[in-house]
């Protein structure tokens, strides 16, 4: 077996449907398919059964323990010689095992990743928040696209490894937030090598409102600090922004009470956003989104890490994540 291609979900029958679909689509056959239930209330047996004729399937039911422990418990129970471990949102291009297959081929790889798109079938909502989180004006343009302010760390929506290197490793952290990261970090501090494969992208549903978004990267500048806290070096300055990008806001608001001026920086930059990417999707509306995504973009993820900040470097308190309770509401 070449492949075994990893499926956490939590109640997303609908997800996995479209993205079992896009499996059978595959040019390339030699996979098998593992989906692995993480206590579900809406759980999606029905689904994988539709397709146990045409893939290679596998699905398991366990106890709620978070996504980073419930991709070990697909890879204890797969046989490929390299994991891809995909998240539930994501599509595949029919060209996407090729793809993985063909950069293989030319140069190996010890660990692997791959970019996402957008779909033309995603909510406006959905491709400015994909805006937000690959435009070369947001953070966003370190995650796994072309131009880089940082070295490729894979992220767990589109992620490749070979066995034998996981198992060493230890699969992945209990971190709840952030164990992707966490994974890739000691990838590298194990000397392994990690590669980007531009070709082998997805489309990635992300979430699909702005308050679910807002949670999403709140926690992910939470993740960055509790990070930092394990791995010092590993906080580099591309980090940072969103955190001085978030005080800068609050300084020019404060401002703006005193000088109207100081407002111009923060419609500049509104602008900019707003007409690079109604030029990229063709979309004056989906331009308008992107400004609102890409502001809750980098405050969420600013405020999340001079929260944790505060409670871990300061107050010494210990690892936490937030809205773990409304996390999916």
């Amino acid at each position: 077996m070449r492949y075994s291609v990893i499926i956490p979900v939590y109640n997303r029958p609908d997800e996995v449907d479209e993205l079992l679909q896009s499996l059978m689509s595959q040019h390339f056959k030699d996979f098998e398919v593992i989906v692995v239930e993480d206590g579900s209330s809406v759980p999606c047996r029905e689904v994988v059964d539709k397709y146990k004729n045409c893939l290679d399937i596998k699905y398991f039911q366990k106890p709620n323990s978070g996504p980073g422990q419930t991709r070990n418990y697909g890879a204890e129970r797969s046989q490929g010689e390299y994991l891809i471990i995909l998240d539930s949102d994501c599509i595949l291009p029919e060209g996407y095992l090729d793809s993985v297959e063909n950069e293989l081929k030319d140069s190996s790889a010890d660990a692997f990743g791959g970019p996402d798109r957008a779909h033309d079938s995603f909510t406006d909502i959905q491709k400015a928040i994909n805006y937000s989180m690959t435009s070369f004006f947001t953070t966003g343009g370190i995650r796994g696209g072309k131009k880089k302010m940082d070295k490729f760390y894979p992220r767990s929506f589109n992620m490749g490894v070979e066995r034998e290197v996981y198992h060493v490793l230890g699969g992945f952290s209990k971190m709840r937030f952030g164990e992707d990261i966490d994974f890739s970090i000691r990838i590298f501090k194990g000397g392994y090598r990690c590669r980007l494969f531009p070709g082998a992208w997805v489309y990635h549903k992300r979430r699909t409102d702005l308050k679910k978004f807002f949670k999403q990267v709140h926690n992910s500048g939470i993740a960055r600090i509790n990070l930092y806290k394990k791995y010092p070096e590993s906080l580099k300055i591309v980090h940072l922004l969103p955190a001085i990008f978030t005080l800068g806001v609050v300084l020019l608001l404060i401002g703006s009470f005193f000088c109207l001026y100081s407002l111009i920086p923060i419609v500049l930059y509104a602008l900019l956003v707003c007409i690079d990417s109604t030029c990229r999707n063709h979309s004056l509306r989906i331009g308008i989104y992107s400004v609102a995504a890409s502001f809750i973009q980098l405050i969420g993820y600013g405020t999340g890490f001079w929260r944790a900040w505060w409670e871990r470097c300061i107050l010494k308190r210990g690892e936490f994540g937030a809205f773990q309770r409304t996390f999916y509401k």
